[in-house]
């Protein structure tokens, strides 16, 4: 009887799809730790701290109140409401409940608008180096993502000029992050300002931005370019708790946006996972409501672990680094060890290779540069631990000296 290989089965959505490379290494990471190795995990972008105690017990008053029920589609009212409250407190938007929805993650947000937005052939500029979902989540909506980098001079960013280049008859929204994931680097006023321009003259294009590290931003201002008056109707604004309240296991993103694409983004959600987790919820409403004092000190504890690993990058020879503007991660230009062989004679072709190299050798996890678009480059989260952090760097160090 004739077999056949049954992955063939799958739809052409998934088979085109790439896994997720910061997943993937994470995995690859806790394999070689089960195996008994040491490993220190620097791929995944996931705070190290505990969610503050008064949100904890916010979701176990919850549990008590019996918040145990299915949950409006588009979240609680109470919810909603402290949303509106806070982008208009922190990032001047100003919102109604009716254009809130709430999703179990941000990623979910972001794949609820591109779903809604992008039919086939139609095109999204990504702003790159991208976070690893981005291009997925266009191809998913059998959309074609089109992106626009920078250099390592300006962070990575892109000159706006650029970005409007690429904005074509096919176009429908422009998605970026900012603090970006895997950067660092931060759109500033006069450059949002100059997006708003662009978007001014492309009034069929809607912009998302991503806004997920908001609080996670070392320069002491985060600029919203919804804020801007003139293109509030064209900016879909994404948030959610993980980064900011190192709640990344409960689940909780948020957009705010033009009634009619909220109103889409609902429908969509309604059909795949309904509302949200109720405590996740309720949990939500005192974290956004209550004193941001526990934010603002892994703020600063982020900063001096900026601080530390950058000066730890100066021991290692062919390190090209700038100075990260928010986020938690290094993303250093390693394409002077790109060519390298290994003591077994093992040849060095890419980004890849060098972080498989580093967690065979150095046991320590990183995730490769193509994951975000920029080929020569590998992401390092230095949300850890200051003396994981230094060993980690030392092992590194001592690993690419091998290298000839």
């Amino acid at each position: 009887m004739t077999t056949i290989d049954k992955t063939q089965l799958l739809s052409h959505r998934i088979q085109v799809m790439e896994e997720s490379q910061t997943i993937g290494m994470a995995k690859k990471a806790r394999e070689l730790g089960a195996k008994g190795f040491d490993v220190i995990n620097l791929s995944f972008g996931e705070p190290d701290f505990p969610t503050p105690q008064h949100i904890k017990d916010a979701a176990k008053k919850a549990l008590d109140d019996g918040f145990t029920f299915y949950t409006p589609v588009a979240g609680y009212p109470d919810l909603k409401k402290a949303i509106c409250d806070k982008f208009e407190r922190d990032n001047n938007l100003i919102f109604k409940p009716e254009n809130i929805v709430v999703s179990t993650g941000a990623k979910q947000s972001i794949a609820n608008v591109i779903l809604c937005l992008v039919d086939p052939g139609d095109e999204v500029v990504i702003v790159g180096p991208y976070w690893v979902s981005y291009l997925e989540i266009v191809k998913l909506a059998e959309g074609e993502g089109i992106v626009v980098g920078g250099t390592i001079d300006n962070q990575y960013k892109p000159k706006i000029a650029d970005i409007e280049a690429a904005i074509t008859s096919k176009t429908k929204a422009i998605l970026y992050s900012s603090p970006s994931n895997p950067t660092g680097g931060v759109f500033n006023e006069a450059e949002l300002e100059q997006l708003a321009d662009v978007l001014v003259r492309h009034p069929n294009v809607i912009a998302v931005a991503d806004e997920i590290y908001e609080y996670i931003n070392f320069t002491g201002n985060h600029y919203s370019l919804g804020s801007i008056d003139r293109v509030r109707d064209q900016v879909v604004t994404i948030n959610g708790l993980s980064k900011g309240y190192a709640m990344t296991g409960w689940r909780l993103g948020y957009m705010g946006a033009p009634k009619w694409i909220a109103d889409a983004c609902d429908k969509i959600q309604g059909q795949i996972t309904s509302g949200a987790c109720s405590i996740t919820q309720k949990a939500a409403v005192t974290a956004l409501n209550s004193d941001m004092k526990p934010t603002h000190d892994m703020c600063e504890r982020f900063k001096i672990r900026r601080d530390l690993v950058l000066e730890k990058c100066k021991e290692i020879t062919g390190f090209i680094n700038f100075v990260p503007d928010g986020a938690f991660y290094l993303f250093p230009d390693v394409s002077y060890y790109l060519g390298k062989s290994t003591l077994n004679g093992s040849l060095i072709q890419n980004g890849m290779d060098l972080c498989m190299y580093l967690l065979n050798e150095a046991h320590v996890s990183t995730v490769p540069g193509d994951a975000f678009g920029e080929d020569n480059c590998i992401r390092i989260s230095f949300a850890a631990a200051d003396e994981k952090l230094v060993e980690a760097f030392d092992r590194i160090k001592s690993a690419l000296d091998k290298l000839k």
